[in-house]
């Protein structure tokens, strides 16, 4: 196994050396504002270049993670060893007649609001999405009774093999939270929505109504990871916590939110640490009081600390 400087002098024949960054600080690069360094961050600018990192990896065995914007996910303070993969150089979002392509590092709000400039009818619920089009592909994200998967066509991906490939909208295996893209922890770089042109003053009031909505009941002014569990089947997560009494608590700097129970704060300079247990303390709590099990929706990665 190649050590750190012969990884490094690897990728940099790969991508230009001011894509390469060492002991990079993640908190950074997530919405928490958690989390310890990467051992490398790369920043590629072609789809080749995705191919041939993920090629070397395997060539070599290093430890690899995707990285989009870290907004479902937990980085633990010990952070990432080996090379995390952003796609922030990959986002740019354009329109082809009633196509609307974006590749894997845009944030999908951009592309619900470049549909909205286009007069293109569809994303309207993704205004408010946190996440990546990369992420929110893996995690067929919703909101506002809409869903991914009711727009996309195709998404043109890097898989484990390094070869680049189209999957079109069967074989993404869309279902709630969750698809094939994730289950074989392909790379998302491009993704094409299939919209229909629609009444702009329609549209607006749908994007308006929802980000006034999100607004409203959701504490944007703090860092976070966003929903933290999943829907557990006939309840809603943050009813649960709410109703267990855990608004205002939690463990150090992370604190569950007194707008909306579903969401865990960063309220003051909390560590992963902080976070992880304030999480296990909710579960704990609604599996007491109502005997449901909280499943996460967000996901912890990383090292707790660096030996």
């Amino acid at each position: 196994m190649m050590n750190n400087d012969e990884i490094y002098n690897q990728l940099i024949q790969i991508t230009n050396k001011e894509n390469v960054f060492r002991d990079e600080p993640l908190r950074a690069h997530t919405l928490t504002k958690i989390g310890g360094s990467a051992d490398f961050l790369v920043t590629p600018e072609s789809y080749n270049e995705v191919a041939d990192i993920v090629k070397l990896k395997n060539s070599h065995n290093f430890s690899f993670m995707l990285l989009g914007n870290g907004s479902n996910m937990i980085i633990r303070d010990g952070g990432i060893r080996g090379v995390v993969l952003n796609m922030k150089k990959l986002s740019k979002v354009y329109v082809e007649n009633d196509k609307l392509i974006a590749q894997g590092g845009a944030d999908i709000k951009d592309a619900s609001q470049l549909a909205l400039q286009q007069e293109l009818a569809g994303l309207e619920f993704a205004c408010g999405i946190p996440g990546s089009i990369g992420g929110a592909m893996i995690m067929n994200a919703g909101a506002y009774g809409g869903e991914v998967k009711d727009v996309i066509d195709y998404v043109k991906v890097v898989n484990r093999a390094g070869e680049l490939l189209t999957l079109y909208k069967g074989e993404l295996e869309l279902n709630y939270r969750s698809s094939i893209l994730g289950k074989n922890q392909d790379i998302v770089l491009e993704a094409t929505f299939q919209l229909e042109k629609g009444e702009p003053l329609l549209i607006k009031e749908k994007v308006d109504d929802f980000t006034f909505q999100r607004e409203s009941k959701q504490p944007l002014e703090y860092p976070s990871v966003g929903s933290v569990f999943k829907r557990p089947p006939g309840y809603f997560a943050g009813k649960l916590i709410q109703d267990s009494g855990l608004q205002g608590k939690g463990v150090g700097g992370a604190e569950v939110s007194l707008k909306h129970a579903g969401f865990i704060i960063n309220r003051r300079e909390a560590t992963a640490s902080d976070y992880i247990a304030t999480i296990k303390m909710v579960q704990d709590k609604v599996r007491e009081n109502f005997g449901v099990e909280l499943e996460l929706e967000a996901k912890i990665v990383g090292v707790d600390k660096i030996e």
